[in-house]
């Protein structure tokens, strides 16, 4: 899987499983070139989520949420994950 491909199922999960109006998500993945640790088949993603559900639930919440959705992404290509919700 590359980076778009993932960036897009990402996208439609969170879309299809969480209300939110805006959604963004950046590749930085970059972060992790010289890592020792560094997977090039894993990603290090930001998400920035405009969500009044979200918001409203408090932080743990709402990224247990997020993690439930994405479950398949982070066990198998996502190394790190930002989240932000406004």
């Amino acid at each position: 899987m590359n980076i778009n491909q993932l960036i897009e199922i990402v996208k439609n999960k969170i879309i299809k499983n969480i209300p939110c109006d805006k959604i963004e998500i950046e590749d930085k993945s970059f972060l992790h070139k010289n890592h020792i640790s560094n997977d090039k088949n894993k990603f290090h993603i930001k998400l920035v989520i405009n969500s009044k559900y979200l918001k409203e639930k408090n932080k743990i919440d709402s990224t247990k949420e997020i993690y439930k959705v994405l479950d398949e992404e982070l066990k198998n290509y996502i190394h790190s994950i930002q989240i932000l919700i406004n």
